[in-house]
């Protein structure tokens, strides 16, 4: 695909993380003969991160790659943004009982909202990620080549009329294959770690970091039987599927907790089959290629590195699953599917 686009030079806008797979981005485009410039975006650092932010480093990291590949290098202050549209939005879904899931927002607002609108205002012709997906020119959006590492559980929310100014350059690529051109690109992070946890904080123990805006609420642990097992701090820590973390001593465990009633501040505790469902109801859809009829037959992951499974989609959101589906969970996300080609998601209900 990049050959298709560099008949005549065109400018990118590289979202520049600081890590292998955004820098192995950018210096595939330089090589393909695109007019590269290297941006960072500045996250929110919230208080339990402490004085020395993982930010900085990443940023500089990202600043050794763009002078290493001799291409502009930019840093943009979203950290505002991201506290506002996504940190909130997480502790507000929290709050209110649900599993939010900021990755999705953070591409939805931040790397293809601001970011994305800005570097077209700046004169961007495309703009590009290290994400794992794959484009097509007419307007598609396509599972990576490597399947462990495939992200467009989180990309789903692009919208159409996007994806012609997108490029995700490892997305025909393999992870180990992406470490080999880091090397061959002399790029001094070409062992740097995976980042891991919350896409603008890193990782960190989210127990804690709610702890510091939604204060611990002692409540009853109760089994699906009625039977009162334990005490916990607060619904609102914990989430449907969760296995650790809970008080209940009678030794008649593994429990998994299967439904939270925030008002009342309850717990309710089960086993493993009693996490499955048969269906759900997903709002907010955001279609890339919407099906031409419903009620649709699609391939649907219902959590990240779920396995995908069939369902039928009816016009009004209803998702019913040909095979119950394990720790549905409200805030998450549904993602829909057709072969290799993403069609859109929404927000389970």
């Amino acid at each position: 695909m990049l050959k298709q686009l560099t008949k005549a030079k065109k400018r990118v806008f590289v979202a520049m993380s600081g890590g292998v797979d955004s820098s192995v981005s950018a210096a595939l485009l330089k090589k393909a003969g695109f007019d590269i410039v290297g941006v960072y975006m500045r996250q929110w650092a919230p208080p339990i991160l402490g004085k020395e932010c993982i930010w900085k480093t990443d940023r500089q990291d990202a600043m050794k790659v763009c002078a290493k590949l001799g291409i502009p290098f930019l840093t943009w202050d979203f950290s505002k943004e991201y506290e506002k549209e996504v940190g909130k939005y997480m502790i507000e879904s929290y709050k209110k009982g649900i599993t939010p899931n900021p990755d999705v927002m953070c591409n939805k607002i931040i790397k293809f909202g601001l970011f994305f609108d800005r570097a077209m205002k700046g004169g961007a012709d495309y703009v590009a990620t290290g994400h794992y997906a794959r484009t097509s020119l007419g307007n598609k959006l396509f599972k990576a080549k490597d399947k462990n590492k495939d992200q467009t559980y989180f990309l789903y929310t692009i919208k159409k009329s996007q994806l012609s100014k997108i490029i995700f350059p490892v997305g025909n690529l393999e992870k180990p294959e992406v470490r080999k051109l880091a090397k061959k690109f002399g790029l001094q992070n070409a062992e740097k770690k995976d980042s891991q946890g919350v896409c603008f904080v890193g990782q960190f123990n989210m127990k804690e970091f709610l702890k510091m805006y939604i204060k611990s609420k002692i409540g009853k642990i109760i089994d699906v039987n009625g039977e009162y097992v334990g005490d916990h701090d607060g619904a609102f820590y914990y989430t449907i599927g969760q296995r650790h973390g809970l008080d209940i001593k009678n030794g008649q465990g593994p429990y998994f907790v299967v439904r939270k009633d925030i008002k009342k501040n309850i717990i309710y505790v089960g086993r493993e089959k009693d996490l499955h469902s048969s269906k759900a109801e997903i709002k907010n859809i955001n279609w890339i290629q919407k099906p031409k009829k419903f009620p649709a037959l699609l391939d649907v992951r219902a959590r990240y590195r779920a396995p995908l499974i069939k369902a039928e989609l009816k016009k009004d959101g209803t998702l019913n699953f040909k095979k119950p589906e394990r720790a549905i969970t409200p805030g998450q996300s549904a993602v829909f599917y057709r072969g290799k080609h993403v069609l859109g998601g929404g927000i389970i209900c």
